[in-house]
């Protein structure tokens, strides 16, 4: 992993997790956006710019998966089944009472 600049600098796999965070809080922030805006033509355009900002995150997920750089532990079938109880369980608070 060399670095970028003559030796100088931020190497490759840094370069890419400070584009991943940016694209992330950029996803964020636009997400945020998009659910308090009213105008129509303005959430169109909303959309469209979040939609390219999460395609951008996520190939930039990718390169670093595939790089052995970005790694996420699997879950096995019981926490799947946890997740998915917790989750259904908490759509609806209201029908618990």
């Amino acid at each position: 992993m060399t670095n970028n600049i003559q030796g100088r600098g931020l190497t490759d796999r840094e370069m890419l997790q400070l584009s991943l965070e940016l694209e992330k809080g950029r996803c964020k922030s636009l997400v945020s956006t998009l659910l308090e805006t009213s105008h129509s033509e303005l959430r169109q355009v909303y959309e469209e710019c979040f939609q390219t900002s999460n395609d951008l995150h996520s190939h930039i997920y990718e390169v670093m998966t595939n790089k052995g750089w970005y790694e996420t532990a699997s879950a096995n079938p019981e926490e799947v089944r946890n997740a998915q109880g917790y989750i259904q369980n908490n759509l609806h608070p209201d029908d618990q009472f």
